[in-house]
Order: C-alpha cells, then structure tokens, then sequence
C-alpha cells in the first residue's frame, strides 16, 4: 500500500468513526432517538406541500403526471440531506479548534464525518418514506432506488467537495458559516424543488446550469416516470461536482497548513 493510499485509508476510516459518534452524540439520551432527524424532514415537507399544494394550488404538469407529495418528496429529501450535510460541515475545522491543535489528525476527516452522518441518516429516511408511499399506493417505480442511487451517491460526492471548500475558508472568512443557510435556501428557491421548469418556460434553458436541477428531475424520472434532464444538464452537474472536488481539495491542502494560526 502506497503512503498516499494509506493516509486516505486512515482519513476514511476517522470519518466514518466520527460519524458514527456524531449521530449517537446527536441522538443518545433522546426518546425518539434517531427517529427525531426523520421527524424534522417530515415537518418541513408537510408544510411545504400544505402551503404550495393546498394553498397556492400548485399542479405538477402534464396528464399522467403524480400527485404534488410525491413529486415535492423525490426532489426534497435529497436536497435536505445534501444542504444539511453542507452547513454542518462549513464549521467543522473551526469547532475542532482545540483538538487540532493538541492531536495530529487528518484534518479532512473532520469535514467529511458530518457529511457522512447527514447522507446516512438521511438516506436510510428517504427510501423509508419512499417504500411507505408505495406502501399506501402512491405510483412509484419499484426500481426507483436502484436507478437513484448513483445520483445519490454524486449528489454526496459533491457535498463533499463544496464541504472541503467552505470549511477550510471559513477558518479565514467566518462570515461564510452565518449566510451560507439563506445561500442555501435562495438556491433551493431558484431549483425545480417546488415547482417544474415547465411553469417557467421563458426561462427554462436557465436550468440547465443549475446543477442541483438535474439531481431533482433525474429523481422524478427514476421515481415517478417524468422526463429526464436534458443531456445540457445532466453534463453540466457533472462537471460541477468535479470542479467543487477538485478546487475543494486543492484549497483544503493549500490552506490546511494555516489553520492552526487562525484559530
């Protein structure tokens, strides 16, 4: 085993024991235990749907199209998981303040627990609520999960590389950690999340260069039959995941040596 392949083995196996710390420190001692970080998705997605369902009377085009739970749930969860694990990650390096400086450790590990624990939990949610709506007779594709998962599995990639990023600048620039939720939330707004790129037609090429965009509809496509993103997005969510795991990466490494003398 080479040096480089053995520190990424030990980088690996630190997050994933942080991670699981994390989640049983997060949820220990709690009635519901984990059962509380479904709950808060649960809420939020019934809120939403109340609100832009029931209220805005919003409809998801097209004859054969689903209901608006499932069409909001499918593009949602994934997106709770994804911005969660983000902003949890941003402050990792800054929280650790303490035992950067007592402990060598490879300090990635850090940031990529918090994005570990957010997937898992997460993820283990979503194709619970998944199976229960097929469960209740809501028309998802038996097969769904499995023709998901590799956009699950980039979506988490990406995470990570935005995660690397925003967590090494956040030790030099401590306003990124305070806008990054409303950041977050502009860009949730701005992604077919609530609504199809069909209700905006004028705009619709727009929507080829969000990336979270692709992720969404591949996820209605996967689950519920709708139309695939168009090859212009599929192609530009994949350069972007590259580019947030290169750049993040790369500026990790570059300013990791610093961070010691600014926290």
């Amino acid at each position: 085993m080479t040096p480089a392949t053995s520190s990424a083995s030990n980088t690996l196996t630190l997050a994933l024991h942080l991670a699981r710390r994390d989640l049983r420190n997060r949820y220990l001692g709690s009635f519901s235990g984990g059962l509380w970080a479904l709950f808060q998705p649960l809420v939020q997605l019934a809120v939403y749907a109340f609100v832009f369902g029931y209220v805005m009377k919003s409809t998801v085009p097209g004859r054969d199209a689903p209901g608006f739970v499932p069409f909001l749930v499918v593009a949602m969860w994934p997106w709770i998981a994804f911005s969660e694990s983000v902003v949890r990650a941003t402050t990792a390096i800054q929280d650790n303040a303490s035992l950067i400086g007592k402990v060598a450790l490879p300090r990635a590990a850090l940031v990529l627990a918090p994005v570990f624990a957010s997937f898992a939990i997460h993820g283990v949610g979503f194709a619970a609520l998944l199976v229960a709506m097929m469960l209740a007779g809501v028309a998802i594709a038996p097969l769904g999960l499995a023709l998901y998962l590799p956009a699950f599995a980039l979506l988490f990639v990406f995470a990570i590389g935005l995660a690397l990023l925003l967590s090494a600048l956040q030790v030099f620039v401590r306003d990124i950690a305070p806008a990054l939720p409303q950041l977050l939330m502009v860009w949730m707004f701005l992604s077919p999340v609530f609504y199809s790129r069909d209700l905006l037609r004028e705009w619709s090429g727009l929507f080829d260069f969000n990336p979270y965009a692709a992720f969404a509809e591949y996820g209605r496509w996967a689950f519920l039959g709708m139309p695939m993103p168009s090859a212009r997005a599929i192609v530009w969510a994949l350069v972007c995941v590259a580019l947030a795991v290169i750049v993040g990466r790369y500026a990790f490494r570059r300013l990791e040596r610093h961070f010691e003398d600014f926290l």
